[in-house]
């Protein structure tokens, strides 16, 4: 019980010294920055498709809900984060980033408070035939975030991000052909991945992208 109690005492003081080294719930260190920035207005077609490190989607309201593909796409270089279109307002957006392993996600809501989004990693189910085929399955686990009033605060979204977690009966052939209900971002048994970006009027989602430590 005392251990307990003492190394319960030792994992506050650990986790608070580590929020003070960077002040908003985030690790300390280099990262790539994100930014998914949501506009009433749909952006020129003609806009540059990719530089700098901006997502644009449609904004939404609170009980208007815009969906948003973001393609997702490996990098070569296990330290390259790159968006390749920027513009997400005719629909969809990509980026590239590593396979999973190498680095945590992290993201908080920023902007006017009241506006809230969601997002969903999903992918094609290649395990289907016939007129299932080509069938879009998503993660059963995604991340909320809502603007409040207030400090906003990264967490660590890495896992909703990063894997599917299947259904084990509605797809059931994907679990087979995967082997197992959790499915790691470009695993070769599905294809297609991206994020689905669901908008209820959030106008800055902030994700960093961190290397583990070597």
């Amino acid at each position: 019980m005392r251990t307990t109690f003492f190394l319960a005492v030792a994992l506050a003081v650990a986790t608070a010294a580590l929020q003070a080294q960077t002040g908003n719930g985030a690790p300390s260190g280099s990262h790539y920055n994100l930014n998914i920035i949501g506009v009433s207005h749909d952006k020129s077609p003609n806009m540059d498709a990719g530089s700098g490190n901006v997502i644009f989607v449609d904004l939404g309201s609170k009980n208007v809900t815009v969906s948003t593909k973001i393609l997702l796409s490996q990098s070569a270089d296990a330290g390259t984060f790159q968006v390749l279109d920027k513009n997400g307002t005719d629909g969809e957006a990509s980026f590239e980033l590593p396979a999973p392993g190498s680095y945590t996600v992290w993201a908080r809501a920023l902007g006017k408070p009241g506006g809230s989004s969601k997002i969903t990693t999903c992918a094609t189910n290649i395990a289907l035939t016939g007129t299932d085929a080509g069938v879009t399955i998503c993660s059963t686990l995604n991340e909320v975030f809502v603007r409040g009033t207030g400090k906003s605060s990264f967490r660590n979204v890495t896992t909703a991000l990063t894997t599917i977690t299947l259904d084990p009966v509605a797809d059931a052939a994907a679990v087979t052909a995967c082997g197992g209900t959790v499915v790691n971002l470009f695993d070769p048994c599905l294809l297609g991945f991206f994020w689905q970006y669901d908008n209820n009027g959030l106008k800055l989602l902030q994700v960093r992208f961190y290397p583990n430590p070597a």
